[in-house]
């Protein structure tokens, strides 16, 4: 009994200033290399389809890496316990730099065994970074829980959420700017410029690499165990078949085909077999126990739709930029500026006055409702909107995205016990990445299906093709804005292949998917008010270490 007491006994490990200092340095360069990768590459990804081809491929380069990473997340999250998070994390940058090295270089050999030509490349590659990138942002936010207490991790949260939308802003006008400048040449090498999308990620790996071996201090592991690996293949049974389906159907296969709901039937299944195991199993990779409090559960499955609604907007605004409003890729890149402008300024504010107040529920309801303003300001642009017009609409949806970054896991965190922090924070990741994959791939079949329901409705102008107008229409308009150059008159003159009713369609679709995007934040809303809200522990002034009983007050509650 005393060594069982011993073993679940929480012993807060002390960090001097210069040693929190010079890791959260090395955490925020951890958190823009997480972030740039997934901006900068949407911005370049017609330009690369244009190239490796299979535009109907094109979901599946986000949805490689959001997958792979997702299924990761619980399991770094038990090696972290075991293990300590330094060793995790430095094995995830790893495995991240030689995915990033491998994606700079799909299709440069032309057809792989086995992997095939470049697009499949890219997809397998882009999997191999989601591997290592599951470590990056859950062992990140286990670290800054390990070494400091939950109103402190208001302002740091805050901070760290302006990192995340520096990275952001960055990332597109990269992606742009690497996109339009053509092949570049080093030597008797010839690299063409949307490869330095992927490369640019090696510097910024490497400095990381030395900073967390070199400069951060080593971290203690608090519960022993062993990984459940049944519970880890479940995870894939569960969702690899239903990203699948929401990927194929209405464009490879019908909503009602066997193989849809075969797919379906499957994820169920491996679904209901994972809860079974996860309840018996000695050390689950996902605690059940954990969805018995109530912060847990609504904070995460707030975070759940929100960061499905947020990847369902994003993810397809620069096709609108760039087939809607016939833009360059450059400018598509800058057009999320302001969105991201907002989001690094109300993270910042919000985490501020979290700290300031010891709340964080009002600034999370704020955020999803500016989320959902932005939405519904963002239906109703046209393919004639101006570009002032559309900024201005992002702008709004950048405000609300703010705050969630990260006080839905500052919730989280607050509500658990100190020695439960790992795999709650693993958990809470677990559900915010399975809500983005989950966004990229149904909000995918949306567009498609809107596709088909907009070329319906448009009408039959001399020379149209409307009644083909499918995904792989998109890719010939996307060929043919990247391949005039990228100046405003090569467009122009570009735009009779387009066609204003090809230019409407797509504005159409894309316009349906953010209609989508605005119920699945709304309902967002409604959870985010469901989430109690728990006194932020905070650390004791005199003694160095949290006040017992403003802890067990905090606890207490969550717990009931």
């Amino acid at each position: 009994m005393a060594e069982d007491q011993q073993t679940t006994e929480y012993r807060p490990q002390l960090f001097s200033a210069a040693e929190r200092r010079i890791t959260m340095t090395a955490l925020m360069i951890v958190f823009m290399l997480s972030a740039l990768d997934q901006t900068i590459v949407s911005t370049a990804m017609p330009r690369i389809v244009a190239q490796l081809k299979g535009l109907n491929l094109y979901a599946w380069v986000t949805t490689a890496y959001l997958l792979s990473s997702t299924v990761m997340v619980p399991i770094y999250g038990k090696l972290s316990d075991l293990y300590g998070r330094k060793a995790v994390l430095v094995t995830g940058v790893s495995i991240f730099t030689a995915g990033s090295f491998l994606c700079g270089m799909a299709g440069e050999f032309g057809d792989l065994p086995i992997l095939g030509g470049g697009m499949v490349q890219l997809i397998v590659f882009r999997a191999v970074q989601g591997v290592g990138g599951g470590a990056l942002f859950t062992c990140a936010f286990a670290i800054i829980a390990d070494m400091f207490e939950p109103r402190e991790r208001g302002k740091l949260g805050g901070i760290f959420g302006s990192v995340f939308g520096l990275a952001s802003v960055l990332g597109p006008i990269l992606g742009g700017f690497f996109t339009d400048m053509g092949t570049t040449h080093l030597g008797p090498l010839s690299i063409a410029g949307w490869r330095w999308v992927f490369y640019v990620n090696l510097p910024l790996s490497l400095l990381a690499l030395f900073m967390l071996l070199v400069k951060m201090p080593a971290l203690t592991h608090r519960r022993p165990g062993k990984i459940d690996f049944l519970g880890a293949g479940l995870i894939i049974v569960t969702f690899t078949p239903l990203l699948l389906a929401l990927g194929w159907a209405g464009r490879d296969y019908a909503w009602g085909s066997p193989v849809i709901l075969g797919m379906f039937a499957l994820s169920a299944v491996g679904l209901a077999a994972f809860v079974l195991v996860e309840r018996v199993a000695s050390n689950p990779i996902l605690d059940l126990h954990l969805l018995a409090n109530r912060v847990f559960l609504t904070a995460n499955s707030a975070a759940f739709v929100t960061s499905m609604a947020f990847m369902g907007t994003v993810t397809f605004l620069p096709l609108y930029m760039q087939l809607g409003q016939g833009v360059p890729a450059t400018v598509s890149g800058l057009s999320v500026l302001p969105l991201m402008l907002g989001l690094i300024a109300s993270s910042t504010i919000a985490g501020m006055l979290t700290t300031k107040f010891g709340r964080y529920k009002p600034f999370l309801l704020a955020g999803t409702l500016f989320m959902c303003l932005g939405s519904f300001f963002l239906t109703q642009i046209q393919p004639t909107s101006s570009t002032p017009d559309i900024l201005w609409r992002m702008l709004v949806l950048g405000i609300g995205l703010g705050p969630m970054q990260s006080l839905f896991s500052l919730a989280v965190q607050n509500a658990v016990k100190p020695q439960e922090i790992g795999v709650a924070t693993s958990a809470s990741q677990f559900f915010r990445q399975i809500g983005s994959t989950i966004g990229v791939a149904a909000f995918g079949a949306v567009l498609t299906q809107n596709l088909a329901l907009s070329a319906a409705r448009a009408p039959h102008a001399p020379g149209a093709v409307v009644h083909a107008f499918t995904l792989s229409d998109l890719e010939r308009m996307a060929v043919a804005s990247q391949t005039a150059g990228g100046h405003h008159a090569a467009i122009h003159a570009a735009r009779p292949l387009l066609g204003m009713v090809g230019r409407t369609i797509v504005t159409d679709s894309i316009r349906g998917v953010v209609f989508a995007s605005l119920l699945v934040s709304a309902i967002g809303l409604l959870l985010t008010l469901l989430v109690p809200e728990l006194p932020l522990r905070s650390r004791h002034p005199a003694k160095g270490r949290d006040s017992e009983a403003e802890s067990e007050a905090a606890l207490a509650p969550a717990h009931t």
